[in-house]
Protein backbone atom coordinates (compact mmCIF):
# COMPACT_ATOMS: atom_id res chain seq x y z
CA UNK A 1 0.00 0.00 0.00
CA UNK A 2 1.21 3.42 -0.85
CA UNK A 3 3.02 5.21 2.40
CA UNK A 4 0.88 8.25 3.70
CA UNK A 5 2.78 11.14 5.28
CA UNK A 6 3.01 10.86 8.77
CA UNK A 7 5.15 11.72 12.09
CA UNK A 8 8.42 9.70 10.75
CA UNK A 9 11.57 11.60 10.84
CA UNK A 10 12.83 9.86 8.55
CA UNK A 11 10.88 11.07 5.70
CA UNK A 12 12.04 14.69 6.28
CA UNK A 13 14.69 14.23 3.76
CA UNK A 14 12.30 12.39 0.91
CA UNK A 15 10.12 15.29 1.20
CA UNK A 16 12.75 17.63 1.21
CA UNK A 17 14.66 16.00 -2.00
CA UNK A 18 11.14 16.12 -3.87
CA UNK A 19 10.90 19.79 -3.23
CA UNK A 20 14.76 20.05 -4.84
CA UNK A 21 13.25 18.13 -7.55
CA UNK A 22 10.13 19.80 -8.08
CA UNK A 23 12.35 23.22 -8.36
CA UNK A 24 14.18 21.69 -11.01
CA UNK A 25 11.09 20.74 -12.64
CA UNK A 26 10.46 24.67 -13.09
CA UNK A 27 7.55 24.03 -10.40
CA UNK A 28 7.54 26.99 -8.00
CA UNK A 29 4.03 26.59 -6.68
CA UNK A 30 2.16 23.77 -4.72
CA UNK A 31 -0.02 22.08 -3.84
CA UNK A 32 -0.51 19.45 -6.97
CA UNK A 33 -3.91 20.68 -8.73
CA UNK A 34 -6.70 18.34 -7.07
CA UNK A 35 -7.58 16.72 -10.33
CA UNK A 36 -5.11 14.40 -11.52
CA UNK A 37 -4.81 14.25 -15.42
CA UNK A 38 -6.40 10.89 -15.93
CA UNK A 39 -8.48 9.57 -18.46
CA UNK A 40 -11.44 8.14 -16.42
CA UNK A 41 -12.80 6.23 -20.01
CA UNK A 42 -9.61 4.48 -19.52
CA UNK A 43 -8.66 3.55 -15.93
CA UNK A 44 -10.79 1.97 -13.05
CA UNK A 45 -9.37 1.80 -9.55
CA UNK A 46 -9.89 -2.31 -8.78
CA UNK A 47 -10.65 -3.40 -5.55
CA UNK A 48 -7.72 -4.64 -3.53
CA UNK A 49 -7.77 -8.49 -4.27
CA UNK A 50 -8.36 -10.79 -0.86
CA UNK A 51 -5.51 -12.37 -0.42
CA UNK A 52 -4.90 -14.89 2.50
CA UNK A 53 -2.00 -14.46 4.45
CA UNK A 54 1.67 -15.76 3.55
CA UNK A 55 1.51 -17.89 6.69
CA UNK A 56 -1.58 -19.67 5.48
CA UNK A 57 -0.46 -19.93 1.59
CA UNK A 58 2.87 -20.26 2.12
CA UNK A 59 3.53 -17.28 -0.40
CA UNK A 60 6.65 -15.39 0.55
CA UNK A 61 7.56 -12.82 -2.26
CA UNK A 62 11.02 -12.17 -0.53
CA UNK A 63 11.73 -15.80 -0.65
CA UNK A 64 10.45 -16.81 -4.48
CA UNK A 65 12.46 -13.64 -5.89
CA UNK A 66 15.34 -14.88 -3.73
CA UNK A 67 14.88 -18.49 -5.22
CA UNK A 68 14.12 -17.10 -8.93
CA UNK A 69 17.23 -14.59 -8.26
CA UNK A 70 19.60 -17.60 -7.47
CA UNK A 71 17.91 -19.52 -10.38
CA UNK A 72 19.78 -16.81 -13.21
CA UNK A 73 22.94 -16.20 -11.32
CA UNK A 74 24.93 -18.37 -14.04
CA UNK A 75 22.08 -17.07 -16.63
CA UNK A 76 23.92 -17.80 -20.63
CA UNK A 77 20.24 -17.56 -22.18
CA UNK A 78 21.67 -14.53 -24.96
CA UNK A 79 24.89 -12.99 -25.90
CA UNK A 80 24.58 -10.38 -23.11
CA UNK A 81 25.70 -12.49 -20.82
CA UNK A 82 29.32 -12.98 -22.02
CA UNK A 83 30.20 -9.67 -21.41
CA UNK A 84 28.49 -8.85 -18.15
CA UNK A 85 30.54 -8.23 -14.45
CA UNK A 86 27.54 -8.82 -12.58
CA UNK A 87 23.52 -9.51 -13.65
CA UNK A 88 21.08 -7.07 -12.41
CA UNK A 89 18.52 -8.54 -11.21
CA UNK A 90 16.06 -5.92 -9.38
CA UNK A 91 15.65 -4.70 -5.78
CA UNK A 92 13.29 -2.95 -3.56
CA UNK A 93 9.79 -4.25 -2.05
CA UNK A 94 8.67 -8.07 -2.90
CA UNK A 95 5.15 -6.53 -1.66
CA UNK A 96 5.25 -3.01 -3.44
CA UNK A 97 2.14 -1.35 -5.70
CA UNK A 98 4.75 0.33 -7.94
CA UNK A 99 7.08 -1.38 -9.79
CA UNK A 100 9.71 0.67 -12.24
CA UNK A 101 11.16 -1.20 -15.36
CA UNK A 102 14.01 0.16 -17.41
CA UNK A 103 15.51 -0.83 -20.40
CA UNK A 104 18.63 -2.65 -18.79
CA UNK A 105 21.73 -2.15 -16.81
CA UNK A 106 24.51 0.59 -17.73
CA UNK A 107 28.33 0.65 -16.62
CA UNK A 108 27.52 1.28 -13.20
CA UNK A 109 24.44 -1.06 -12.30
CA UNK A 110 27.08 -3.83 -14.40
CA UNK A 111 29.57 -3.05 -11.81
CA UNK A 112 27.46 -2.59 -8.84
CA UNK A 113 24.66 -5.92 -9.39
CA UNK A 114 22.27 -3.11 -8.73
CA UNK A 115 19.75 -1.37 -10.77
CA UNK A 116 19.79 1.98 -11.50
CA UNK A 117 22.26 3.33 -9.73
CA UNK A 118 24.39 6.07 -11.87
CA UNK A 119 22.99 9.43 -12.79
CA UNK A 120 20.12 8.33 -14.17
CA UNK A 121 19.21 6.08 -11.13
CA UNK A 122 19.82 9.29 -8.92
CA UNK A 123 17.34 10.88 -10.68
CA UNK A 124 14.61 8.30 -10.62
CA UNK A 125 15.46 8.13 -6.85
CA UNK A 126 14.96 12.01 -6.94
CA UNK A 127 11.56 11.32 -8.76
CA UNK A 128 10.26 8.29 -5.76
CA UNK A 129 11.39 10.97 -3.65
CA UNK A 130 8.78 13.34 -5.30
CA UNK A 131 6.38 10.65 -5.21
CA UNK A 132 6.91 10.81 -0.99
CA UNK A 133 8.35 7.31 -1.43
CA UNK A 134 11.00 5.97 -0.85
CA UNK A 135 13.19 3.04 -3.02
CA UNK A 136 12.40 0.57 -0.54
CA UNK A 137 8.82 1.24 -1.30
CA UNK A 138 9.05 0.33 -4.85
CA UNK A 139 10.74 -2.10 -6.65
CA UNK A 140 12.73 -1.51 -9.52
CA UNK A 141 13.99 -3.81 -12.51
CA UNK A 142 14.75 -4.33 -16.22
CA UNK A 143 13.37 -5.60 -19.33
CA UNK A 144 16.94 -7.60 -19.91
CA UNK A 145 19.17 -8.28 -16.62
CA UNK A 146 22.35 -7.67 -18.35
CA UNK A 147 24.65 -4.92 -19.82
CA UNK A 148 23.91 -4.17 -23.36
CA UNK A 149 27.19 -3.46 -24.94
CA UNK A 150 27.92 0.18 -25.15
CA UNK A 151 24.69 0.70 -23.47
CA UNK A 152 23.34 0.11 -26.16
CA UNK A 153 19.39 -1.27 -27.24
CA UNK A 154 18.37 -4.38 -26.50
CA UNK A 155 18.16 -6.28 -29.51
CA UNK A 156 14.79 -8.30 -29.72
CA UNK A 157 16.54 -12.31 -28.87
CA UNK A 158 17.86 -11.06 -25.55
CA UNK A 159 14.41 -9.09 -24.68
CA UNK A 160 12.95 -12.35 -25.54
CA UNK A 161 15.25 -14.24 -23.84
CA UNK A 162 14.70 -12.59 -20.43
CA UNK A 163 11.31 -11.51 -20.53
CA UNK A 164 9.66 -14.71 -18.72
CA UNK A 165 11.82 -13.78 -15.51
CA UNK A 166 10.65 -10.34 -15.47
CA UNK A 167 7.13 -11.45 -16.09
CA UNK A 168 7.57 -13.76 -13.51
CA UNK A 169 8.65 -11.17 -11.16
CA UNK A 170 5.92 -9.10 -12.17
CA UNK A 171 3.83 -12.32 -11.26
CA UNK A 172 5.59 -12.80 -7.55
CA UNK A 173 5.20 -9.17 -6.60
CA UNK A 174 1.36 -8.33 -7.93
CA UNK A 175 2.45 -4.39 -8.06
CA UNK A 176 -0.49 -2.31 -8.47
CA UNK A 177 1.06 -0.60 -11.13
CA UNK A 178 3.80 -0.43 -13.31
CA UNK A 179 5.92 2.36 -14.79
CA UNK A 180 7.31 1.39 -18.06
CA UNK A 181 10.88 3.83 -18.47
CA UNK A 182 11.52 4.63 -21.92
CA UNK A 183 10.22 3.47 -25.38
CA UNK A 184 12.23 0.02 -25.10
CA UNK A 185 10.17 -1.40 -21.65
CA UNK A 186 7.28 0.16 -22.84
CA UNK A 187 7.04 -1.20 -26.50
CA UNK A 188 8.22 -4.99 -24.71
CA UNK A 189 5.36 -5.15 -21.62
CA UNK A 190 2.73 -4.01 -24.28
CA UNK A 191 4.02 -5.95 -27.30
CA UNK A 192 3.87 -2.64 -29.52
CA UNK A 193 6.36 -0.97 -31.95
CA UNK A 194 4.03 2.62 -31.22
CA UNK A 195 6.21 5.69 -30.00
CA UNK A 196 5.90 6.25 -26.01
CA UNK A 197 5.39 9.92 -26.64
CA UNK A 198 1.91 9.24 -27.83
CA UNK A 199 0.71 6.95 -24.86
CA UNK A 200 2.67 8.87 -22.06
CA UNK A 201 0.61 10.11 -19.62
CA UNK A 202 -2.36 7.71 -19.46
CA UNK A 203 -2.85 4.67 -17.60
CA UNK A 204 -3.84 1.70 -19.38
CA UNK A 205 -5.07 -1.77 -17.88
CA UNK A 206 -2.57 -4.29 -18.83
CA UNK A 207 -3.11 -7.70 -17.45
CA UNK A 208 -4.75 -9.60 -14.39
CA UNK A 209 -5.43 -5.79 -12.20
CA UNK A 210 -2.42 -4.17 -13.08
CA UNK A 211 -1.94 -0.73 -14.77
CA UNK A 212 0.92 0.07 -16.97
CA UNK A 213 1.61 3.65 -16.92
CA UNK A 214 4.77 4.54 -19.91
CA UNK A 215 6.80 7.46 -19.30
CA UNK A 216 9.79 8.70 -20.23
CA UNK A 217 13.43 7.08 -19.03
CA UNK A 218 15.46 9.10 -17.01
CA UNK A 219 18.42 8.89 -19.04
CA UNK A 220 16.65 10.72 -21.56
CA UNK A 221 15.30 13.16 -19.41
CA UNK A 222 19.21 14.21 -18.81
CA UNK A 223 19.70 14.77 -22.46
CA UNK A 224 16.22 16.93 -22.50
CA UNK A 225 15.36 18.26 -19.41
CA UNK A 226 12.37 19.89 -20.55
CA UNK A 227 10.46 16.94 -20.35
CA UNK A 228 10.88 16.27 -17.01
CA UNK A 229 7.16 18.10 -16.26
CA UNK A 230 6.23 15.41 -18.47
CA UNK A 231 7.10 12.95 -16.44
CA UNK A 232 6.04 15.12 -13.27
CA UNK A 233 2.26 14.96 -14.38
CA UNK A 234 2.94 11.28 -15.76
CA UNK A 235 4.10 10.48 -11.94
CA UNK A 236 1.10 12.23 -10.13
CA UNK A 237 -1.28 10.36 -12.23
CA UNK A 238 0.21 7.09 -10.39
CA UNK A 239 -0.21 8.78 -7.08
CA UNK A 240 -3.54 9.54 -7.81
CA UNK A 241 -4.56 6.24 -8.59
CA UNK A 242 -3.15 4.66 -5.95
CA UNK A 243 -3.85 6.89 -3.25
CA UNK A 244 -7.73 6.55 -4.63
CA UNK A 245 -6.91 2.49 -4.61
CA UNK A 246 -5.22 2.41 -0.84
Amino acid sequence: MAPRPGNDPSLLEGYLSALRFLKGLGIETLPIPKEAPMPTSQVTVPSAPEEPSAPKTGRDPARLLAELEASLADCARCKLAKGRAKLVFGEGSPRADLMFVGEGPGRDEDLQGRPFVGRAGQLLTRIINAMKMKRDNVYIANIVKCRPPGNRNPEPDEVTACMPFLMRQIEIIRPRVICALGSVAFQALMETKAPISKFRGTLYPWREGIYLMPTYHPAYLLRNPAKKRDVWEDVQVIMKFLEDAA
